[in-house]
């Protein structure tokens, strides 16, 4: 294992620099940089994201043989909105992230993120200023849009919002997507997941950015559900040159509807053999309070930096990755 750092001084200063336009960008807007915390009481109750632990012995008076469990954000949405609903207005951040999973050519279990909350924008009112960003940043033609319909009927010829699971594993069969799990899958979502990294994401954003938008209302937990169109929630994803760049949602404001997606996700966990995950209840306290019609969206500032700069992967934008850290 090397001391040294992955990348050089020059690569260090050219990543300084984008992190100083991306700044610029939401300076000459008036959306506000904040900060909050990497560590929560509180943490994600999705399905297939995990997140790192630690203890705290010195909290509400707990002793060391009952210290608190704690949780490294694994991004900072909930803490942000939180903002939102004691009367912030629209605000960003860059900060770390933590994810428990294997790291790899566009993985590393700690990363830096970009997320940032626009009030009374809706998502394509969000799309239109991340196609800004990008356009700044990598100097990219105009993205491309398609629905998440559009995107399987022109790919690969089927309806997600209809299809059966014998017609996905079908697809699956019939692009080369094999594994002994397919037969026994009988989650939809699962297979349509599979289908849309293994067949999609390949083929999209390949010359300019592609927005993907109104996703599966159940591939959503944090989005509001299209009004024209209840099979579908009103999410994007953006991908450029086989990178997921972004992941943005108008955003869910229900309290009692965030609280029920929470507590399904956590049945979910428990059918799959998975820990059950604390429901963060300070977030659904400022839920309650009322959070403010708003869009908001996450990008992956170690894959923007790696497209800008046009390196194989995003361990050659870090100045140590999980392998020397």
């Amino acid at each position: 294992m090397s001391w040294e750092s992955k990348i050089s001084w020059e690569v260090a200063q050219q990543r300084a620099r984008i992190l100083a336009g991306v700044r610029s960008f939401f300076d000459s807007r008036n959306v506000i940089e904040v900060e909050t915390p990497l560590l929560s009481c509180g943490t994600v109750t999705d399905v297939y994201l995990e997140s790192f632990t630690c203890k705290y012995d010195y909290l509400d008076k707990h002793h060391l043989s009952n210290a608190k469990e704690l949780y490294l954000q694994t991004s900072p949405e909930f803490s942000m909105k939180r903002l939102l609903a004691s009367g912030y207005g629209s605000i960003f951040q860059i900060c770390k992230a933590f994810r428990h999973e294997e790291h790899g050519k566009h993985h590393n279990p700690e990363f830096t993120i970009l997320e940032w909350y626009r009030l009374n924008f809706d998502h394509f009112q969000l799309m239109d200023e991340v196609d800004e960003l990008l356009k700044q940043i990598l100097t990219c033609e105009n993205a491309d849009r398609l629905t998440y319909q559009q995107a399987f009927q022109q790919y690969l010829k089927i309806d997600p919002l209809e299809c059966t699971l014998v017609r996905l594993k079908r697809a699956l069969f019939d692009n080369k997507v094999s594994g002994d799990w397919i037969d026994e899958e009988k989650d939809l979502d699962v297979l349509l997941q599979v289908l849309f990294s293994e067949c999609i994401e390949t083929q999209i954003g390949t010359e300019r950015p592609c927005f993907i938008y109104n996703y599966p209302k159940n591939q959503s937990s944090l989005a509001k559900i299209s009004k024209e169109d209840p099979r579908v929630s009103e999410r994007f994803e953006c991908y450029f040159k086989g990178v997921e760049l972004a992941n943005g949602f108008n955003e869910l404001t229900d309290s009692s509807e965030q609280q029920f997606r929470f507590e399904s996700d956590n049945k979910k966990r428990i059918l799959l053999g998975k820990k059950e995950k604390p429901i963060d209840k300070l977030f659904i306290n400022a839920l309650d309070a009322g959070l403010p019609a708003c869009s908001g969206v996450a990008v992956g500032i170690d894959r923007l930096i790696m497209l800008a700069l046009e390196k194989p992967n995003i361990l050659s934008t870090m100045t140590f990755n999980i392998t020397n850290a």
